[in-house]
């Protein structure tokens, strides 16, 4: 057997344990050269398989073309945030513009399912990848006012494929529900899409790797306003290390969003005075929102 069947095999056998939720490499260990082997392979098998989001940004547009315009374009340009992640904000991010054209729904929806696919092939985090049991894409409407972002899922999302299901999330939604807004109505996604081993804090690369999924996402989606859960998620799409206790109190700009930035759910599980601040930064959305604050008694 020559060593680009070896290969293949390795990425197969990889592909299905991870579907069945199992760690076959204990402690998320795997050598480098076999993380960056399958890596290839599997990017070579999407990309035979239909056009891909994180595809080389060479690829011609003819392999999108029996797609909507707009929708080819978006993918396209979703290809380049993939091959120039960069540590700086873009002239777009800082002048409040979107890159493409809006799309529709039904092409909205058929670039997502596009782009989980791909999320679920991704092992560029050679740590992540063997230990991750499911990646979770995010859910909520098509066309959300508000979308929070938070940092990488737990132990509860990555068994059931959803953001935000376990303790902070369930706080989240109490959150939600307290600015008269159900979740439901909200778009909610994650910095990181698989969960890291031991819920350790991701690292930059690690963000970085993930952020064009994340970017991609944005970009179709299209909020007006954008909340920022804790430092990570600062990190990923406004990327700045300013701790969140200086960030607080004000909009930022994300290309055509409002940026808030506040404490995670799972900060304020262990710091129960937080839970004031954090009411404080809603109410600054709700006021933009144009929902009545409650009256204090």
């Amino acid at each position: 057997m020559d060593r680009h069947s070896i290969q293949s095999a390795i990425a197969q056998t990889l592909e299905n344990y991870q579907r069945c939720g199992m760690r076959w490499v204990e402690n998320g260990e795997l050598p480098a050269e076999w993380i960056e082997a399958i890596g290839k392979l599997n990017s070579e098998r999407i990309n035979a398989a239909e056009p891909s989001i994180g595809s080389a940004q060479s690829a011609s547009i003819t392999t999108v073309a029996d797609r909507p315009q707009a929708e080819a374009e978006t993918v396209i340009k979703a290809r380049t945030y993939q091959n120039s992640a960069s540590t700086v904000l873009s002239e777009a991010d800082v002048n409040g513009t979107w890159e493409t054209q809006e799309l529709d729904d039904a092409a909205r929806q058929n670039l997502f399912q596009i782009l989980d696919q791909e999320i679920r092939g991704c092992l560029k985090c050679g740590e992540i990848c063997p230990y991750r049991r499911q990646t979770v894409f995010g859910e909520g409407p098509l066309r959300p006012t508000v979308c929070f972002m938070g940092e990488a899922p737990g132990a509860d999302e990555d068994a059931q494929g959803r953001p935000f299901v376990g303790r902070a999330g369930q706080l989240l939604t109490k959150i939600i529900g307290a600015m008269q807004l159900k979740r439901e109505e909200v778009y909610i996604l994650n910095s990181l899409k698989c969960r890291p081993p031991g819920n350790r804090t991701p690292s930059p690369e690690e963000i970085l790797n993930c952020r064009p999924y994340v970017e991609s996402q944005l970009e179709a989606l299209r909020p007006k306003y954008i909340v920022c859960l804790g430092s990570v998620a600062v990190r990923s799409l406004l990327q700045r290390e300013t701790p969140v206790g200086q960030m607080r109190g004000r909009f930022y700009q994300y290309r055509g969003s409002k940026v808030l930035v506040t404490y995670h759910p799972s900060y304020l599980l262990r710091n129960e005075d937080a839970k004031r601040l954090v009411w404080e930064d809603m109410q600054i959305l709700m006021r933009e929102l144009g929902i009545a604050l409650p009256s204090k008694k």
